[in-house]
């Protein structure tokens, strides 16, 4: 038996996808204006020049950048070839959305076969029953923000009046989502993550995609920041994914991040959270421990959720680097037959407009197959290609990467 690693560098797509115009995200390309604006010396905050990526680039990264949007990037020139045993490839979403469930759902295998229920972009976002849920389940009489927001502008507005009312701050995006902020101390961590679990199954009965527990700590005076301790209530995947592909093989799946919230704990064996520094270290041990047979599925979220959604270029270039210079570690601790794969979800362009996730097409890159260019394929081909190389009878509606 052989073993598979598959890592989510959430929201870091490559641009070029085809319907991007239907979701107002025409031109959008996280990597290339990133890598845009820092050989423009528009991303100098804690970092310099060009943006540089050599281990990315050696497993294919700049090829890959190249298929989605058929030029090269600016500022990418410097970037070695690939390395002889590489492969890469850029995927295409087929799901209705961009947004985490969607992109991670079909990467495993199940394009979302629904439309999201979504929350409208205006004031009030929430119908009045939901709230009155979250009231009763909280035992409380009122709640705070009801529209769309970004994390840390809502603890900015409404922290303060968070911790004097003891209201829950309910806000959402142009993800199928519903947001909850609450102080992890004057309100309670237990007590957020018990009114998300309880709220979860009537709002996943509408076909809300999340239920997101944000908790925060800080005071008015010193400011708010939103702790680790988060936690996402989804709903279960409709159908089987390629995580249960493998619990049914008799495979054990190694969640490292996000991944078991991601599929409601489907399929999952075991999960290791935490900050994303500490998650690279999860996910070398995993890789150093994981039995023969077994699959290691990886999300890293802050690329998304402390850059992309901020809009900070400079930022998400810091994250980027500081991810490309651990791979030396990930890739030495393979055995010889593992198959890795590095990808993503959609797109967050830190140059766009808005707070929000853009329609892009992913970068497919790793080694374990046989080298070179596979040019554009779907993202259900990724699990299909994981499925094939552990040898599981299901492959999903995928072509494997062969």
């Amino acid at each position: 038996m052989t073993r598979a690693v598959l890592v989510v560098m959430d929201s870091v797509g490559c641009g070029g996808a085809p319907d991007a115009e239907a979701y107002g995200d025409l031109g959008s390309d996280t990597l290339g204006h990133i890598a845009a604006a820092c050989v423009a010396g528009a991303a100098e905050d804690g970092r310099s020049g060009p943006l540089a990526l050599p281990n990315l680039a050696r497993l294919g990264l700049g090829e890959a950048m190249r298929l989605a949007t058929g030029a090269a990037a600016a500022g990418t020139d410097h970037w070695p070839a690939p390395d002889p045993a590489a492969f890469w490839a850029a995927a295409t979403e087929t799901s209705k959305g961009k947004d985490t469930p969607s992109g991670h759902w079909e990467l495993a295998g199940l394009p979302v076969p629904f439309d999201w229920t979504y929350y409208p972009d205006a004031d009030p976002s929430f119908p009045p029953e939901d709230l009155a849920l979250v009231r009763e389940i909280a035992g409380v009489e009122g709640t705070l923000c009801n529209r769309h927001g970004s994390g840390t502008e809502v603890l900015e507005r409404y922290g303060a009046e968070h911790m004097r009312t003891g209201w829950p701050i309910c806000y959402t995006s142009v993800d199928s989502v519903f947001q909850i902020a609450a102080h992890e101390e004057s309100f309670g961590l237990g007590r957020l993550l018990d009114l998300c679990e309880r709220l979860a199954p009537h709002l996943h009965e509408k076909r809300v995609g999340r239920v997101i527990a944000r908790p925060f700590l800080g005071s008015p005076g010193t400011g708010f920041a939103r702790t680790t301790n988060r936690r996402d209530y989804a709903l279960t995947p409709p159908g089987p994914t390629l995580c249960n592909w493998a619990e049914d093989a008799g495979r054990e799946v190694r969640a490292v991040g996000k991944i078991r919230d991601i599929f409601a704990g489907s399929g999952i064996s075991s999960v290791r959270k935490g900050s994303d520094a500490e998650l690279m270290e999860h996910l070398l041990a995993e890789i150093r421990e994981a039995p023969e047979g077994s699959l290691v599925f990886a999300n890293f979220v802050e690329f998304d959720s402390l850059w992309g959604h901020r809009r900070n270029v400079a930022g998400y270039a810091r994250a980027l680097e500081w991810f490309d210079a651990q791979l030396p570690r990930l890739l030495a601790a393979l055995r010889p037959d593992d198959l890795i794969l590095f990808t993503a979800d959609h797109g967050n362009d830190p140059t766009w407009p808005g707070t929000d996730h853009t329609r892009e097409r992913v970068p497919v890159l790793g080694t374990g197959l046989a080298p070179g260019g596979r040019g554009l394929c779907a993202f259900a081909d990724v699990a299909a290609t994981v499925a094939c190389h552990l040898g599981l009878p299901e492959t999903g509606p995928g072509t494997p990467l062969t």
